[in-house]
């Protein structure tokens, strides 16, 4: 499964104050994350900008070279930004949400496929994977907890996450 080099950051939800700062509601673990990197790219990493960004509460205060003024900053409103993945560097079992949606999941013991990884949710606590299933003809969906007891493996380049589901009983087979 091929990595895309550019990844949705956020988007341009509106301006802040008169001189043509943007506000960014980013897709990011955290507002923090933006400020990181200098430039964001408009047109799935066509288009390069450079930014200077800060975090303000939940949402990402950014000044974008050429908008200077609120009527600039107001017609990129609804435009999404993108960043390279080379300019942020992951910690080790770190992922990218967007390597990870697609995923074939797989029992680690018995090598039973159940679906696919369609969703992640961020609850506080942990993450939870949203398992796409097709059993029995029928589509369904399975929740679990993304924690290290439940996740054996995770193989961006295979297209594939180990799960062991003798952790939780009933997780993908009616329990008697």
């Amino acid at each position: 499964m091929p990595k895309k080099q550019y990844l949705e950051a956020g988007e341009i939800v509106g301006t802040h104050g008169i001189h043509g700062e943007l506000r960014i509601q980013p897709w990011c673990d955290s507002p923090a994350t933006l400020t990181t990197v200098g430039t964001l790219y408009f047109d799935e990493g066509k288009k390069a900008v450079k930014v200077t960004c800060r975090a303000h509460k939940n949402i990402v205060i950014a000044v974008m070279e050429g908008v200077d003024s609120v009527q600039a900053a107001d017609a990129l409103r609804g435009r999404l930004l993108w960043l390279n993945r080379d300019d942020l560097k992951l910690d080790d079992g770190q992922y990218f949400v967007q390597d990870l949606i697609g995923l074939r999941v797989i029992d680690s013991v018995s090598g039973e496929e159940y679906g696919t990884l369609s969703d992640i949710s961020a609850t506080g606590a942990n993450d939870v994977y949203h398992i796409r299933t097709a059993a029995g003809g029928t589509a369904a969906e399975r929740l679990i907890p993304a924690v290290p007891d439940v996740i054996a493996e995770t193989d961006i380049e295979a297209g594939i996450l180990k799960v062991r589901t003798d952790i939780i009983k009933g997780l993908f087979h009616d329990e008697d």
